[in-house]
C-alpha cells in the first residue's frame, strides 16, 4: 500500500475478466470487497467512475465507466487503484490506516533512531512494519508488547526493539 498526492493505494489490476473491458483486481481493504464501496478510483492518475463490480472467486472484478474493451482494459494490468485519502471514513477508535504510518519516525524505547516506515505488509500472524534506517528493519506491528505508541500528528511511532534486533 501507498500513500502520494493526497491518494492511498488500496488494491491493484491483475488482470482483465472477459472481452468487455472488466478488470480483474486484488484489494488491500478489510473485507476484499469493500475496495467497491468506493465509486471513484484514480488509475495511473486518470479517475475513473466504478460502474460494478464483484467478488469473483478469490478475486474481485470490475467496470468502469469508459473502459469497454479487452486491450484497453490490459493497459491497466498492474497499476495501483487509488482513492482520496478525503474519501476515507475516519478510523475507528483503535484502529489505524496503514497510510497514516508511512514515513513515521520509529524510535525504540530508550529514544534511539530506527528508521522511517516505508512500507508495511501482512505475514498472516500480524502486520509488519518495514522501517528502513542504516539498515533494513522488520518490526511486528503489535500494539502493547512490540508498539508501545503511535503518535501521527507528531509522525513518531515508539517501539519495544532494540538497534541491535
Amino acid at each position: 500500500m501507498s500513500f502520494r498526492a493526497g491518494r492511498v493505494a488500496l488494491g491493484q489490476v491483475t488482470g482483465v475478466f472477459g472481452v468487455q473491458g472488466w478488470i480483474k483486481l486484488t484489494s488491500h481493504t478489510r473485507p476484499a470487497e469493500a475496495l467497491l464501496d468506493y465509486p471513484r478510483w484514480v488509475i495511473r492518475d486518470k479517475p475513473w467512475k466504478v460502474a460494478d463490480g464483484r467478488l469473483h472467486g478469490q478475486s474481485l472484478v470490475a467496470r468502469l465507466d469508459g473502459l469497454q474493451d479487452r486491450d484497453e482494459a490490459m493497459k491497466l494490468r498492474g497499476a495501483e487503484i487509488e482513492v482520496e485519502r478525503a474519501e476515507l471514513p475516519p478510523a475507528k477508535p483503535g484502529e489505524i490506516y496503514w497510510a497514516d504510518l508511512i514515513g513515521c519516525e520509529v524510535v525504540s524505547g530508550s529514544d534511539v533512531a530506527l528508521g522511517t516506515v516505508r512500507s508495511l505488509y501482512e505475514n498472516g500472524a500480524q502486520d509488519v512494519l518495514v522501517v528502513e534506517g542504516e539498515r533494513q528493519r522488520l518490526i511486528p506491528f503489535v500494539m502493547g508488547p512490540i508498539v508501545q505508541s503511535v503518535d501521527l500528528a507528531a509522525k513518531r511511532i515508539v517501539v519495544d526493539w532494540e538497534p541491535d534486533y
